[in-house]
C-alpha cells in the first residue's frame, strides 16, 4: 500500500497526540493532516467534530483531503451513556458511511480497547478470538465500534482494522486511568509531608503498554502492505500487578508514605481481575513488538506530571 497522505481525528488527544508524531516519523515526507474539534488555525490542521459534524461535511473532508489511510482516535473513557455511544460508537458509525463514498481507496485504522474483552480466564492471554464480555458501558460501546467495522470489512465494503489497546501509559497519561490518579495522588502527598496516597484496591493484573509503542503499532497499521485487519492486540503481553506498578510510581517519585486501598474502584474494570494480550497476529500483521518497558514509562509518566 502506497501512503501519501494520512487524515488524523482525534489529534488534540492523549493518544492522537503520540500517533501524529509516530505517522510523521514512520511516514516521512508523507502528510499527516490533524484533526480536532478545536483544532488550531495552523497549517496541517483541520476542524471537524466527529460526534457532531455533519455527513456533508465530513464528506467534504474526505473528499479534499484524498487520505490514503484515515485513523480515529476520538473515544470517551467515562461519562453518560449518550456521551460515551456518541464519541466511541457515533464517530466510527459516521467514518464507515463517508469512507466508501467519499475516499473509498482509504484504509480505516481505530483505536478498540481491552475492555471489550471483559472478564477473561487468568493465565491465558486473550487472543482476537477469545470471546467478548465486556462488563461496563466503556467496553460494551468500544465492542459496538468494533463490531461495525467488522461487519465492515467483512462486506467488503473497506479496508479497516482495529488496534485493541491495552493499557496505555507514558507521558501525559489522564487522570482517569488508574497510574493517572495515582501520579496526581503522590505529587499531592509530595507537596504535604505525611499525607497519605488514597487509591482503589491495586492487587487486579493489567497488561501496560508504553504510548510510544501504541502510536508505533497505528503507523504500522497505516503502512502495511496488505489489509490487517479486521482486529489486532496492541499490549504488552504481560500482566502485572496494578500495586506493582504503583510502586514503581511512588519509587519514581520519591515518595515512601503509605498507600492506602480505600477508594472504590473504577465501574468500567473493577469485575476484570486480570489480563493480558495474545500478540501474535500483531505481530504478524504489522512485524510490530512493544519495545518500552514499564519502569521507563512510569518515569515519563512521572516526568510529565510535574
Amino acid at each position: 500500500m502506497t501512503v501519501r497522505r494520512a487524515l488524523l481525528f482525534g489529534a488534540t488527544g492523549y493518544l492522537g497526540r503520540k500517533v501524529a508524531d509516530a505517522l510523521a516519523g514512520h511516514l516521512g515526507g508523507v502528510e499527516v493532516v490533524k484533526v480536532g474539534r478545536s483544532a488550531p488555525d495552523d497549517a496541517g490542521w483541520a476542524r471537524h467534530d466527529l460526534v457532531s459534524g455533519g455527513p456533508d461535511e465530513l464528506a467534504a473532508l474526505l473528499a479534499d483531503t484524498a487520505p490514503d489511510v484515515v485513523v480515529n482516535c476520538v473515544g470517551l473513557l467515562d461519562g453518560t451513556l449518550a456521551e460515551l455511544v456518541a464519541a466511541n460508537v457515533t464517530g466510527t458509525a459516521r467514518l464507515l458511511d463517508a469512507i466508501p463514498a467519499a475516499a473509498p481507496a482509504a484504509r480505516l485504522v481505530v483505536l478498540g480497547s481491552a475492555a471489550e474483552y471483559g472478564v477473561v480466564p487468568e493465565g491465558v492471554p486473550v487472543t482476537e478470538d477469545t470471546p467478548e464480555h465486556p462488563v461496563a458501558p466503556y467496553g460494551i460501546t468500544k465492542l459496538a465500534g468494533t463490531s461495525l467495522v467488522r461487519a465492515a470489512v467483512a462486506a467488503g465494503r473497506l479496508d479497516a482494522v482495529v488496534l485493541r489497546v491495552f493499557n496505555p501509559i507514558g507521558a501525559g497519561l489522564p487522570a482517569g486511568t488508574v497510574l493517572g490518579r495515582a501520579a496526581t495522588a503522590v505529587r499531592s502527598a509530595l507537596r504535604e509531608p505525611g499525607q497519605e496516597v488514597r487509591l482503589g484496591p491495586l492487587g487486579a493484573r493489567r497488561d501496560f503498554v508504553d504510548v510510544h509503542d501504541v502510536a508505533d503499532a497505528v503507523a504500522s497499521a497505516a503502512l502495511a502492505t496488505d489489509p490487517p485487519g479486521p482486529v489486532l492486540n496492541v499490549g504488552s503481553g504481560v500482566a502485572v500487578p496494578v500495586r506493582t506498578a504503583v510502586g514503581l510510581l511512588a519509587e519514581t517519585a520519591g515518595f515512601a508514605g503509605r498507600i492506602v486501598e480505600s477508594d472504590a474502584a473504577p465501574a468500567r474494570s473493577r469485575a476484570v481481575d486480570w489480563i493480558a494480550a495474545d500478540l501474535t497476529r500483531a505481530r504478524s500483521a504489522l512485524d510490530w513488538s512493544p519495545r518500552r518497558d514499564l519502569r521507563a514509562s512510569i518515569r515519563d509518566l512521572w516526568a510529565s506530571a510535574g
